[in-house]
């Protein structure tokens, strides 16, 4: 009879009745949401403080570089030393002091500005200072050399160049980096859900077989049906938490939005301000505009039904793995000397998906690693949005239902008997033993 169902409805259950799967299935979207929420309040405050800067410019000849603005007023000092300059810095307790040396050459004067505060300056600020003043003093540096800057800027040319395959089909570099942001966000999603689903599974075949439930449980039904069981059953309750998260998530980030004028977007980072100013680019609108059409551009139907496919493949594969781990030892700290080897693989495939899919996707490297099984679902993955043939992805798909099958059969040996062994803590060699039962 085959007691498979009954198998993953019961783990199924079990994961989601569990107390602590439905605190943190609650709980972690409410604690992830507030201090979301509480970072954006920080920034709203950081971004609403008004900076004020004091300038002494004895050189006289970048004050017009510095126009306030929202965020950051700029207070002109003139006919003061620089004692004096910092002692009303100091009493009008100003953010910090910018003091430009006058000397006979620009190189000079570049070489000995200063900035003074009480405290360590913003590195956002000190970087946008720089830009101002590098961009005016080597526009005074080329006119001081007979340098006409209104024929550079006219006789500057802008080279963008269009992508064509041979076969009509049109990219751009916007289409590359949407690419790569896609294949890095399911490399990492594979990655962490492996993880931590897989562990998931390891520890619950640990709990049963110190409890002994187990010898009951095996006595009616075959190992290898127990353990796809508590694989797909995990799964499912994974699955329903990660939705979970994703509503309840939805929900809380509404009701900060509307009820508590909480705007989440305060998040962003503090170059806002430049981003904002940069958005009245026309340069910038195109690169917009150029990002939209790179998703639409995506084979999203192949995708979709790719992700699926070596999600699913993937996360059976190491998941198989991970409960064979936990039949072979009586406790979590025993599983560190076989946790190496399953995690190798899919960190490689990670970091090859990264330094290498990226560059060439249809190097040799990318395309060896899309065919093998334990780097296939997470490189091949990367590949798809740069093009990869449907006979590549079918085949590397088979490789790796292939290769779950027999990892499951090898799985299954070592769940058979490490299930009912306890007290000895097995090595490499016993593992293979075991298998050969």
């Amino acid at each position: 009879m085959n007691h498979l169902p009954l198998i993953i409805k019961r783990e199924y259950l079990t994961k989601v009745r569990n107390k602590s799967f439905i605190v943190m299935t609650f709980l972690s979207p409410i604690i992830v949401i507030a201090l979301s929420a509480f970072i954006a309040y920080l920034s709203q405050i950081n971004k609403d403080k008004v900076r004020t800067i004091a300038v002494l410019d004895e050189s006289r000849l970048v004050m017009d570089v510095f126009n306030s603005t929202e965020h950051t007023t700029y207070n002109l000092l003139e006919q003061l030393s620089l004692d004096d300059a910092i002692n009303v810095v100091k009493e009008t307790s100003a953010y910090g002091l910018l003091y430009i040396e006058r000397h006979d050459s620009l190189q000079a004067i570049s070489n000995r500005i200063k900035f003074y505060s009480e405290e360590t300056p913003s590195l956002t600020l000190i970087s946008d200072l720089e830009s101002k003043l590098e961009q005016k003093l080597t526009n005074l540096n080329m006119s001081n050399n007979g340098v006409d800057l209104d024929i550079i800027n006219k006789t500057k040319i802008s080279v963008d160049i269009q992508q064509e395959s041979f076969a009509g089909e049109k990219t751009s570099k916007t289409d590359s980096l949407v690419k790569l942001i896609f294949g890095i966000a399911v490399g990492y999603l594979l990655f962490m859900f492996i993880i931590i689903y897989g562990n998931m599974i390891m520890r619950s075949v640990i709990e049963e077989k110190t409890s002994r439930i187990i010898e009951v449980i095996i006595s009616s039904v075959k190992p290898v049906q127990l353990m796809l069981g508590k694989i797909i059953g995990t799964s499912l309750a994974g699955i329903t938490q990660f939705v979970i998260w994703l509503i309840l998530g939805g929900v809380l980030i509404t009701v900060l939005s509307f009820v508590f004028g909480i705007n989440m977007s305060e998040m962003q980072s503090p170059q806002e301000e430049i981003m904002k100013q940069a958005m009245t680019n026309p340069e910038v609108n195109v690169g917009i505009q150029n990002f939209v059409l790179a998703l639409f551009n995506l084979p999203l139907t192949n995708l979709i039904v790719a992700f699926v496919l070596f999600f699913i493949g993937g996360y059976l594969l190491y998941s198989s793995l991970y409960a064979a781990i936990g039949a072979a030892v009586d406790n979590e700290t025993d599983t560190q000397q076989f946790m190496l080897p399953v995690i190798m693989p899919l960190m490689l495939a990670v970091y090859i998906g990264i330094f290498t899919v990226i560059e060439d996707p249809h190097g040799t490297v990318s395309t060896v690693f899309s065919f093998i099984p334990f780097t296939s679902s997470v490189v091949m993955l990367m590949r798809i949005p740069f093009g990869v043939p449907i006979w590549q992805q079918l085949v590397s798909f088979l490789i790796l239902i292939a290769t779950f099958r027999l990892t499951v059969w090898f799985a299954a040996k070592i769940y058979r008997v490490g299930i009912l062994m306890y007290g000895k803590k097995p090595s490499y060699k016993e593992l293979i033993k075991w298998i050969k039962y």
